[in-house]
């Protein structure tokens, strides 16, 4: 009984360094997009942490190209990927969003998201859609490239 659970234990482990590494690995990324509800068009960067096999820590941010002054936003998600069986993974999360404008100081609220992501390679295009919630809500696209980190 006692070789039976060492063998069990020893295959289990097997099974999970056989498991892909990629999804294991820190990305990097930039991204570019336009928000609907500001008719303003942004450009951002992102990094990917690891936190599980399919869980991730999500941080961004996001330059939004409006008129007069500045506005920047600063996201701490949560990245949650579903397996669809394929190359490509779609993927949900959310978290803290923070807006600051240059003229009207800095607004704390929550984002929510979804997108497609593909996991062929070391670069992995990928489009999302996020909703913004403020003291208003607002829409959001972006399309963008992350960069697997060695």
């Amino acid at each position: 009984m006692h070789a039976s659970k060492i063998l069990l234990v020893t295959t289990w482990l097997a099974l999970c360094g056989a498991l892909p590494a990629q999804a294991q690995r820190a990305h990097i990324g930039f991204h570019g997009g336009y928000n609907f509800d500001l008719e303003r068009g942004l450009l951002g960067a992102q990094v990917l942490i690891p936190l599980g096999r399919t869980v991730e820590l999500y941080p961004s941010f996001d330059y939004y190209f409006v008129d007069a002054g500045s506005l920047v936003g600063f996201s701490g998600d949560i990245k949650f990927r579903l397996p669809t069986g394929g190359p490509s993974v779609l993927y949900l999360g959310g978290g803290v969003n923070i807006l600051h404008a240059s003229a009207g100081g800095s607004d704390t609220g929550w984002d929510l998201f979804g997108g497609l992501e593909s996991r062929l390679g070391v670069t992995h295009p990928y489009i999302e859609g996020r909703v913004l919630n403020h003291n208003s809500s607002a829409f959001q696209i972006a399309v963008g490239l992350n960069f697997t980190l060695y």
